[in-house]
């Protein structure tokens, strides 16, 4: 027994010692068959890993040196960029300012220093549309003409608002205190005028005319033509009418005067014939309604000259 135990404790001693031996083998530096590994990027890799980092530092320079240069060209500042400004009641632009694509706004207005000026090259067209996006206006102001497409168009005076002009699809209103035609040719309607007065400007003369074809003024209760301080002439190439179907024809003035009546003449056996000169006639009328005038005598002569009626 005893000897067993010795004979474990040998071995183990003995393999504690080789444990030992064979530890600090390993510990010694091999130098025997050594074979040393370098550690990093060396030979065309590393070349290429250099180039492509002085290709992204120039790349950012010339980034940045674009980018000062844009800032610098487009004027960019802490308000807004170039002529645009960014204020507080919306955008403001400053000199002239092109637009290649529509332009949709609430409002634009000029300083108060300055006048606002729209320009295109071929016309300025303003539209307004509804909340479904249907146009109700529109507005196009080009080289040849005006044209406004709307229900209904109104011009209205500054101070009060009043409607200086108002046009829509059945009527047109003038609401100006006075309409001016300055043209040589006057003012031309295609049809019926309705008017309560027409008056001419002071020390001018108001004519009206149809060159080929009537002139007809009517008026339910009347028409009025006045002169004040002139003349009232009518003339015309063939008949003047002066008819009432209903009333009278009444002419009141201090001398009643017509010209170029035809005069009758007694038969050279009348005894009321006379070879003085005659200054004195009297007023006749034929059945037809026609005037002439007979030589006065002591009584009515009209009979005996009635010969002029049977050529009427």
């Amino acid at each position: 027994m005893d000897r067993s135990t010795n004979l474990d404790i040998e071995e183990l001693k003995m393999t504690r010692e080789q444990y030992i031996l064979a530890t600090q083998q390993n510990n010694l530096p091999r130098t025997e068959n050594a074979q040393l590994y370098p550690v990093g990027i060396y030979g065309w890799r590393k070349r290429c890993l250099y180039f492509f980092v002085l290709l992204l530092l120039v790349t950012m320079i010339v980034n940045l040196a674009m980018t000062i240069w844009i800032l610098k060209v487009m004027n960019f500042t802490v308000d807004g960029m170039g002529n645009l400004r960014v204020t507080k009641k919306g955008i403001r632009l400053e000199g002239i300012s092109e637009f290649l694509l529509p332009l949709y706004v609430k409002e634009i207005h000029s300083r108060k220093d300055s006048p606002l000026v729209l320009q295109s090259d071929r016309n300025v067209t303003v539209n307004a549309r509804n909340h479904m996006g249907q146009l109700t206006g529109q507005l196009t102001v080009g080289a040849d003409a005006v044209e406004a497409q709307c229900k209904r168009f109104e011009v209205r005076a500054s101070e009060d608002g009043r409607v200086l002009f108002s046009a829509d699809e059945d009527e047109i209103t003038i609401g100006a205190e006075k309409l001016k035609v300055t043209g040589t040719e006057g003012a031309v309607f295609g049809h019926s005028v309705e008017t309560p007065h027409i008056r001419a400007e002071p020390s001018q003369d108001l004519r009206l005319e149809s060159p080929t074809r009537s002139l007809i003024m009517e008026a339910p209760r009347g028409v009025q033509v006045s002169a004040a301080a002139g003349d009232f002439k009518a003339t015309c190439r063939k008949e003047l009418h002066l008819q009432s179907t209903e009333g009278e024809i009444f002419l009141n003035a201090k001398t009643i005067r017509l010209g170029n009546l035809p005069t009758g003449s007694f038969p050279s056996s009348s005894p009321g014939s006379s070879s003085s000169r005659q200054t004195v006639y009297e007023l006749c009328i034929c059945p037809n309604g026609k005037l002439y005038l007979s030589p006065a005598g002591v009584g009515s002569t009209c009979q005996s000259s009635s010969n002029i009626c049977l050529w009427s």
